[in-house]
C-alpha cells in the first residue's frame, strides 16, 4: 500500500505537462547547462541547441513544457536583456559618428524586405491589401537572437554590429509604428485623434526615458553600494520601467528596452563589476531561457498541413533572408565593409523571433491573416534564428582573430627601430 503511495507521489509529480515549478525550473537548467555542451560537440552554435531543445520539450513536440505564465514571463525578460545589452555595449562614439551608416542600413532592411515581400504576398499568394502590407512589414523586422555570439566573442565594438544594431533599432520602431497604423486603418480608426495620441505619447516616452531616467541614474549610481546588488537591481529596475513606458506609448517592449540601454550606455564602463554582473545573469538565465521558448512556438506538423502552408511557408522564408540578405550586401557595398563584415551583419538582422511573433499574432487576432500566414510565420522563425546562429559564429570568429592579430603586430617592438632610439 505504501509503495502504491509512493508511486502514485512519483507520477503526479512527472505529470504532463510539467506543473510543479521545481521540476520546471531543474528541466531549464539542464538545457542550459547541457546543450552548448552538446552542440560543441558537432560543431553547432549553442543558440540553436536552446531553440532545438525547446522545440523538443514544446508543446509541439514531447509537451513537457506549455506556455504558461512563468515561461512567458523568463521569456519576456530574456528579450529585454538582449536588446537591454546590445543599447549598453553599443560604441556610443562610433555610432555616433557612423550614424548615417545607420540610418542607412535602417533604411535599406526596412525598405527592401517590404518592397520584395508586398508583390509576393499580394500577387503571388493573393493575400488582400492590407494582410500583404503587414506580412510585408513582418519581414523588416528581426531580432538580435545571435547578438550574445557576438558579446561572447568581444566584438560588439565592431563597426558592423554598431551599424547593424543601430538599424535594428529603427527598421523595428517604423514597423511597430506602421502596425499601429494598420490596427487603426482595420478598425476604422484613423482619426486626428489616433495621431494625436500616438505622437504626444512618443514625445513624453522619449522624454523619461532618454533625460529623466540618465538623470536619476548617474545620481544613484555614483553613491557606493553597501550590498553588491543594489546598482544591479536599480538597472533592472530602469530596464523594466522603459519597457512598460514603452508599451504605454503604443510601441513594444523591446524598443524602451534598448533605449534604456543607450540612456544608460555610458554610466555603465564595459570592464566594471555591474556590467560583468548584468552579462553574467543574462546569458546564464534569461537569455537562454527565451531562446528556449523561440523553440516551442515552433509547430513542424504545420509542414504537413497540405501544400498550401508548404508554398506560403518557403514564400515566406525565402522573402525574409533575401531581403535581410540584400540589405547587408547594399550596405557593404556603398560603405566598402569586408565580406565578413556582410556575413556579421547578415546574421545579426536575419533572425525573425519576438516583434516577427508579436505582429503576425497580433495581425491573425484582428483576422487580418490566416491561419496559413502565422503557420509559415512559425517555420520562418526557427529557419531565419538557426541561418542566423551559423552566420554569425564564423564571421564573429574570424573577426575577433583578426583583432587579436593587430594586437600582436602593435605589440611587436621592430629591434632596429630599437638601437635607434
Amino acid at each position: 500500500m505504501m509503495s502504491n503511495n509512493i508511486w502514485n507521489h512519483i507520477s503526479q509529480q512527472f505529470h504532463i505537462p510539467f506543473t510543479n515549478p521545481v521540476l520546471i525550473f531543474t528541466l531549464i537548467l539542464f538545457i542550459i547547462l547541457l546543450s552548448p555542451i552538446l552542440m560543441a560537440k558537432i560543431r553547432v552554435p549553442g543558440i540553436v541547441g536552446f531553440i532545438v531543445a525547446g522545440i523538443i520539450i514544446g508543446p509541439y513536440g514531447t509537451n513537457l513544457l506549455t506556455k504558461n505564465a512563468a515561461v512567458e514571463l523568463f521569456s519576456t525578460i530574456g528579450l529585454l536583456y538582449i536588446m537591454f545589452i546590445a543599447g549598453v555595449e553599443l560604441d556610443m562614439a562610433g555610432f555616433k559618428a557612423k550614424k548615417h551608416k545607420s540610418l542607412l542600413f535602417g533604411l535599406f532592411t526596412f525598405a527592401i524586405p517590404i518592397i520584395i515581400g508586398f508583390p509576393v504576398c499580394y500577387w503571388l499568394l493573393g493575400y488582400p491589401l492590407l494582410t500583404s502590407l503587414l506580412t510585408a512589414s513582418m519581414f523588416a523586422t528581426h531580432t538580435l537572437v545571435a547578438y550574445p555570439i557576438v558579446s561572447r566573442y568581444g566584438v560588439s565594438k565592431n563597426e558592423a554590429v554598431a551599424v547593424t544594431v543601430g538599424g535594428t533599432i529603427l527598421t523595428d520602431t517604423a514597423v511597430l509604428i506602421i502596425l499601429a497604423v494598420i490596427i487603426g486603418a482595420n478598425n476604422g480608426g484613423l482619426t486626428p485623434a489616433f495621431w494625436f495620441q500616438l505622437i504626444v505619447s512618443l514625445i513624453i516616452f522619449t522624454l523619461i526615458v532618454v533625460l529623466l531616467v540618465p538623470y536619476i541614474a548617474k545620481r544613484f549610481l555614483a553613491i557606493p553600494e553597501k550590498e553588491k546588488t543594489t546598482h544591479y537591481v536599480f538597472i533592472l529596475t530602469c530596464l523594466f520601467f522603459s519597457a512598460f513606458l514603452s508599451q504605454l506609448a503604443g510601441l513594444e517592449p523591446i524598443i524602451g528596452a534598448f533605449i534604456a540601454g543607450l540612456a544608460l550606455n555610458r554610466l555603465i564602463p564595459r570592464p566594471s563589476a555591474l556590467m560583468k554582473n548584468i552579462d553574467f545573469v543574462g546569458n546564464a538565465i534569461f537569455i537562454p531561457f527565451f531562446l528556449i521558448s523561440v523553440g516551442m512556438v515552433v509547430n513542424l506538423h504545420v509542414l504537413f498541413a497540405g501544400w498550401e502552408a508548404i508554398v506560403v511557408a518557403i514564400s515566406l522564408t525565402i522573402v525574409a533572408l533575401a531581403g535581410k540578405w540584400l540589405a547587408a550586401f547594399f550596405t557593404q557595398q556603398i560603405f566598402k565593409y569586408s565580406n565578413t563584415q556582410r556575413k556579421l551583419m547578415f546574421g545579426l538582422s536575419s533572425s525573425h523571433a519576438a516583434a516577427t511573433l508579436a505582429i503576425i499574432l497580433i495581425g491573425y487576432k484582428q483576422h487580418i491573416i490566416d491561419a496559413n500566414i502565422l503557420n509559415g510565420t512559425i517555420i520562418l522563425i526557427l529557419v531565419t534564428c538557426m541561418v542566423a546562429s551559423f552566420a554569425t559564429e564564423p564571421a564573429a570568429k574570424q573577426i575577433a582573430l583578426s583583432l587579436e592579430d593587430n594586437k600582436s603586430d602593435s605589440s611587436y617592438e621592430n629591434p632596429i627601430k630599437q638601437v635607434n632610439v
